[in-house]
């Protein structure tokens, strides 16, 4: 009998605790939360169904330091693939070991095909823009666009790569597709995670700890801002909204002309300090804590910040198994490296 009670009584545990998991799933949907398809058709379709040859190019491209004038800095030392897509320092440093002017860190590059707008000001709308701004920028690869174009022209294993990924195109080897194919590949570094499996119907992906973060992250008006499929990115908002940032006097950065700043991503956030635009706080909790204070006008108690950082450490996702490519070698006519 007593094995017959703890059966019945295991088994209601069992259902309340899926019927609260699935109250908490539509609670986090219709707060704007969105989960990472898994079903691999649906994500491809998603984020642009990129060309196979073009994304293997692209790859190529993002780690070939030749794209920059010194010959030593690839997209991937910026946006390191190996720690979290950024390079974990607070000013992101470029061309002659030059800190941002603006003292403004790398953001990374997981997920940020979920992005609406790309840069901290939010001034490109796409990956394929954005691939060609650091490039040419001063502080960070400083190397002008037919300098890339006469260095990959240079080498014949790219320009027949660049016939094969830009198939019927006269002339295939320019800077719009250089970005292109840059843009391709960074589209497939998406990452999903135990908290998409919870939203795509799995009640035990998630912690107590983590659930009980998501409902504050929700309750406490978090997704707001860091909703979508990115858990952030969806486009500018001012920042502070309350108050001032304690560390707005590191850098100058205002945001663009209205005082917007981007939105960042929360997918892999433990992997990204420090955090903020000019890197000024190391401690995730610490963030959380700013956050409340400067966007909501709250005082977040020591639990709900831990809970919510529980809740944080679920969006980690599966990193993409990525190979370092092999690059093909330079030539006699291959313009030369200028670290100056």
């Amino acid at each position: 009998m007593k094995k017959i009670l703890l059966t019945v009584t295991l088994s209601l545990a069992l259902a309340s605790n899926a019927m609260a998991a699935g109250d908490l799933r539509k609670e986090a949907i219709d707060a704007g939360l969105i989960p990472i398809p898994s079903d691999s058709r649906a994500l491809n379709k998603l984020i642009g169904n990129p060309d196979d040859k073009q994304v293997e190019l692209g790859k190529k491209l993002f780690f070939d330091p030749r794209l920059s004038k010194s010959g030593l800095i690839s997209c991937n030392t910026c946006h390191n693939l190996a720690t979290g897509g950024v390079d974990g320092v607070a000013s992101a440093i470029g061309h002659g070991w030059t800190s941002n002017p603006h003292h403004l860190g790398s953001p990374t590059v997981y997920n940020s095909v979920f992005n609406a707008v790309q840069m901290w000001d939010g001034r490109f709308s796409s990956l394929e823009e954005q691939a060609k701004g650091p490039i040419e920028a001063g502080p960070e690869m400083a190397a002008p666009a037919e300098l890339v174009v006469d260095r990959i022209g240079s080498i014949p294993a790219y320009v027949e790569e660049f016939k094969r990924a830009f198939k019927g195109e006269k002339e295939p080897v320019n800077f719009d597709n250089m970005a292109r194919a840059i843009a391709a590949f960074e589209r497939t570094l998406v990452t999903p995670s135990r908290f998409d499996s919870f939203l795509n119907g799995d009640s035990k992906a998630l912690a107590e700890n983590e659930k009980k973060g998501l409902s504050i992250f929700i309750g406490k008006g978090c997704a707001v801002c860091h909703g979508g499929i990115g858990i952030g990115g969806e486009g500018m908002q001012p920042f502070p909204v309350v108050g001032k940032f304690k560390h707005a006097g590191i850098g100058d950065f205002k945001g663009d002309k209205d005082g917007m700043v981007k939105v960042p991503l929360l997918r892999n956030i433990t992997n990204t300090a420090p955090y903020f635009h000019n890197g000024a706080v190391w401690s995730l909790s610490e963030a959380v804590r700013i956050m409340g204070e400067n966007q909501l006008g709250e005082k977040l108690s020591d639990d709900e910040i831990s809970n919510i950082v529980a809740f944080l450490g679920s969006l980690e996702g599966k990193k993409p198994e990525i190979s370092y490519p092999m690059l093909p070698s330079s030539t006699k006519d291959t313009p030369k490296p200028d670290a100056n």
